[in-house]
């Protein structure tokens, strides 16, 4: 097996990489304080895992009322900024290069989250998932919908994070706006019945993400600016529908010009869905045309895959997550062909150093 292609560097906006090995966004809920602060025990975690070509951070709230799973930290408290300094310090130290993944919940938030206020999303409609709270997991509930002033200061509150993540030493943002949260929440039909600017039309739905992606930018510079988006199909209101690929094409169109997309492979058998032809490298073949930036390829990845996909120039960057969380050192490994520690799947969202910081490098075991 020829890994050779995952290790050639490359680069990524401003960003010079050593390999094209990055560590997917994870969230693991070890920011159990009030203040939703990075502490050393995460700095000691991303250190860890600096030996990745780039380190993708945990999703981070922008705001209190982007906040929306319990023991996850923020960027927007001065302690905040405080913790994840020293995060991003201990990674540089050891030679690593991270960004910040700039997060708002939207509906997926839970009053237990919030002081009893409902979650704010582009309609009142129920995600009909599951809310991570600090009494354990519970069904979502029907959110507010928000208004047009309340829209315009989430955009803000995005460039306000990206200000904040640079000046927490990050070496960029990407803006979450796939899976289930605020901006797939106004680009998917199902959730969004709004009939003003933000509603409606493909264009229409897709306006909040495209400004939220242009206030970034603008905040902190598009080659320190990517987006995480593409087309899924989840369960309830976000089962694909006729609509979720051309909305994902639409607006990874007018990304460009931006440092780089993440697109995560299927994460569910899409045949028989309007997403059929996606499965497999599908995904990262439809969208590679229309993104002229770093294009990062996630899920379901083996070395021999991942190295297939950067020598066929369907991906630049290749992400690994779950690997990642038992094998800080996964980059030696994929290079000597070395086998992978298992997870212990019980601390993987919990609390303290088990799971987290003592899983062994090679040269430990």
């Amino acid at each position: 097996m020829n890994v050779a292609p995952l290790f050639t560097p490359v680069r990524m906006g401003d960003l010079e990489l050593p390999n094209r090995i990055a560590m997917a966004p994870l969230t693991r809920m070890r920011a159990d304080n009030p203040g939703h602060v990075p502490t050393a025990l995460q700095a000691e975690y991303y250190a860890q895992r600096a030996s990745a070509g780039l380190i993708v951070g945990e999703a981070t709230a922008i705001s209190p009322d982007g906040f929306g799973w319990a023991d996850t930290p923020g960027l927007w408290s001065p302690e905040q900024i405080r913790g994840w300094r020293q995060v991003t310090e201990a990674v540089h130290t050891a030679d690593g290069r991270m960004i910040a993944q700039l997060w708002h919940t939207g509906a997926i938030s839970h009053p237990d989250l919030r002081e009893g206020a409902l979650p704010l999303s582009a309609s009142a409609v129920d995600p009909q998932q599951r809310s991570v709270t600090p009494t354990g997991r519970k069904p979502t509930v029907t959110p507010r919908a928000m208004t047009t002033a309340e829209i315009r200061q989430t955009i803000a509150d995005y460039a306000t994070a990206a200000r904040n993540a640079i000046a927490a030493g990050f070496d960029g943002v990407q803006i979450l706006a796939n899976f289930l949260y605020l901006p797939a929440q106004f680009l998917n039909k199902a959730t969004n019945q709004r009939t003003d600017a933000y509603g409606g039309s493909i264009e229409n739905r897709a306006r909040l993400t495209l400004e939220i992606a242009d206030a970034v930018a603008s905040a902190v510079g598009p080659q320190r600016t990517g987006v995480k988006i593409g087309p899924m199909h989840e369960t309830g209101p976000f089962e694909a529908n006729d609509e979720t690929l051309p909305a994902a094409e639409y607006v990874i169109s007018r990304l460009n010009g931006l440092s780089h997309l993440l697109v995560m492979g299927a994460t569910h058998d899409l045949t028989a869905t309007p997403l059929d032809g996606l499965g497999g490298d599908g995904m990262f073949a439809h969208f590679r045309p229309l993104f002229d930036g770093t294009l990062i390829a996630n899920v379901e990845l083996d070395a021999e895959r991942a190295a297939r996909l950067v020598a066929s120039g369907l991906a630049d960057v290749v992400a690994f997550g779950r690997p990642f969380i038992a094998n800080p050192d996964l980059p030696a490994r994929l290079a000597t062909g070395a086998p992978l520690t298992d997870i212990d799947w019980t601390t993987v969202y919990a609390s303290g150093a088990r799971g987290y910081t003592d899983y062994p490098a090679l040269a430990a075991v």
